[in-house]
């Protein structure tokens, strides 16, 4: 939300949102837990499971919630594992800046199933589908997947889909 002080606008913060990136191994190798969007921001989109956190919630809370409302399956806090932190930068829409933690858990409870939210699919790591991901993705999704554990600033261009730049996260 925007205030005016002294005639000046003033950008409210990024949006805070936790991702948490389901893994698991089978005979085809090591492969994630994706989502087709269904509906809002990324409609379209393969997106990882994940949105904003809610008043008085923190990261690890998000992301177990998250996860139940668009897939079905329980995860608790202490299953899931610090995967990386990006900063999405829009400067041509800075209400859209989102401050995201990752997380990966390999233990979870229930199957995936669709939700008004995603449709979700299994990924093999080695062959995500970048082409139908926001365009960011693979700066940053195989080093979270991998345990690169990821700290960077995706700025994006005019456009709000491509990527101009990809910084150090300082801090």
């Amino acid at each position: 939300m925007d205030s005016t002080v002294e005639g000046s606008t003033v950008e409210a913060g990024p949006v805070a949102v936790a991702l948490c990136f389901l893994l698991r191994t089978d005979g085809s190798g090591l492969s994630v837990l994706l989502g087709r969007k269904k509906a809002g921001f990324g409609a379209g989109k393969v997106v990882g499971v994940g949105g904003k956190l809610e008043p008085g919630e923190n990261s690890l809370e998000a992301a177990c919630r998250e996860v139940l409302e668009e897939t079905g399956v329980v995860v608790r806090p202490g299953q899931l594992a610090a995967a990386g932190r990006i900063f999405f930068d829009f400067p041509a829409n800075p209400r859209w800046n989102m401050d995201a933690d990752l997380f990966v858990a390999r233990h979870w409870e229930g199957e995936p199933a669709e939700s008004a939210e995603i449709v979700p699919a299994w990924y093999r790591v080695d062959a995500l589908p970048l082409a139908d991901m926001w365009h960011d993705a693979g700066n940053w999704l195989p080093l979270a997947l991998t345990g690169g554990e990821p700290r960077l600033r995706i700025v994006l261009n005019e456009d709000n889909a491509t990527v101009a730049a990809v910084l150090p996260l300082g801090g």
